[in-house]
């Protein structure tokens, strides 16, 4: 479970630590120093004893920056989920508690009305960390309660909690929230959090998305950022200009997201946008032998020979031999700039990776996760078996 320290975490640790030992479950701790507060370092060794009093492991990691100018609560909430995933991964965790409350949802949904392009929480979600998340669920047991009642729980038993200073800074959004919800104003009403349409939305091993065109916002959005393998969703004026081009029975091609859209009378096609490559750089790694490496956010591969390095074939492909030409041949030329190609350390290549790696497409994987079709835990198929600092793989 994350504990920040505070009385909501905290609250939510010795719940759980209660459940766990009815139910006969290892609990690990995992605790994230932003390194914002001078204190942190004291609250980590805080939250450490918490864990050690109660016979819990603990793992911590530390956040150093760079800090942004602007949104550094947006920074600080991707690293923190950055880091539990790899500490969770380390354990061998596939779900991770958070302490979110009701009051928290509320707060949530006055930033909204605000302008903010905060998510809306849920009780059962992936992980938003990509590609470090993968295969990882975040539970949050303590929607439907209140943060006082938690408290008023924990002052009962005789517990401490940390009283996080910058929860009353008014330079952040959700302080203003909570000032503000204190007075007395009421946070909009949210619609009724329905489960999406999925039917006919699939993946293929290529990393292929096919939608029909009555695809909902969300579902397109998510798909969108499946495609071009990043974590930020797109904006939701462009998002809605592109449904409404798609509402009028319109057939266009779009890049938005990282993504490239085709709209046909047949339905959607979304792969990787090549012309991002120019815009932002290639993704260049090199690869470990037998170590699984995760190459543009949308393909996991392993090779098992030294000196190869992975990049798109978006301008290589006149240099491919005819096997690999035969190949692409028959997948239509919008995939193929995004696929995956290996090539040596002396410059020979490239190859297509499928023909010299074991190759996973992870975009069907995604969108299980990110479209509610896991309802649970023994559902979580995709563990995630490779590591980004050259280790080996846990296993």
């Amino acid at each position: 479970m994350a504990i920040s320290g505070g009385g909501d975490s905290v609250a939510l640790l010795h719940l759980a630590r209660e459940w766990a030992v009815a139910h006969g479950r290892s609990l690990a701790v995992l605790h994230v120093d932003h390194g914002l507060n001078p204190d942190s370092r004291v609250w980590h060794d805080r939250v450490r004893d918490m864990a050690g009093r109660l016979g819990t492991e603990f793992h911590g990691a530390r956040w150093e920056g760079p800090w942004p100018d602007t949104g550094l609560p947006a920074a600080a909430r991707a690293a923190r989920h950055a880091r539990l995933a790899d500490m969770a991964l380390t354990v061998g965790a596939r779900v991770i508690l958070t302490g979110h409350t009701a009051d928290d949802v509320a707060e949530g949904r006055w930033m909204q009305a605000e302008g903010s392009t905060l998510g809306t929480l849920r009780d059962w979600s992936p992980s938003p960390a990509w590609p470090e998340g993968r295969g990882l669920m975040l539970l949050r047991p303590l929607l439907g309660e209140q943060r006082a009642a938690l408290r008023d729980w924990l002052t009962a038993q005789r517990i401490d909690w940390i009283e996080d200073p910058a929860n009353s800074d008014l330079r952040y959004g959700r302080s203003r929230a909570r000032r503000a919800l204190a007075a007395g104003e009421r946070a909009p009403v949210p619609q009724q959090d329905r489960s999406l349409r999925t039917a006919g939305i699939s993946a293929d091993e290529w990393g292929v998305i096919c939608m029909p065109r009555d695809t909902e916002p969300r579902a397109l959005a998510f798909g969108l950022v499946v495609a071009g393998g990043g974590m930020r969703p797109p904006r939701g004026d462009r998002l809605a200009r592109l449904g409404q081009r798609i509402a009028a029975g319109e057939n266009f091609t779009a890049g938005l997201a990282g993504a490239r859209l085709i709209a046909e009378a047949e339905g959607l096609t979304l792969v990787r946008e090549a012309g991002d490559y120019r815009r932002r750089g290639e993704p260049v790694i090199d690869l470990i032998p037998g170590v699984e490496a995760v190459w543009d956010g949308r393909f996991a591969l392993t090779v098992d020979e030294p000196g190869w390095r992975v990049a798109p074939l978006s301008g290589r492909a006149a240099r491919l031999d005819g096997h690999d030409r035969t190949v692409l041949a028959g997948l239509p030329a919008a995939v193929r700039p995004g696929l995956p190609v290996l090539i040596r350390d002396d410059e020979t290549g490239p190859v297509l990776a499928q023909s010299r790696a074991r190759v996973e497409a992870l975009a069907a994987c995604r969108l299980a996760l990110g479209l509610g079709q896991v309802k649970h835990e023994a559902d979580l198929k995709c563990r995630r078996e490779w590591r980004t600092d050259g280790r080996a793989p846990i296993l």
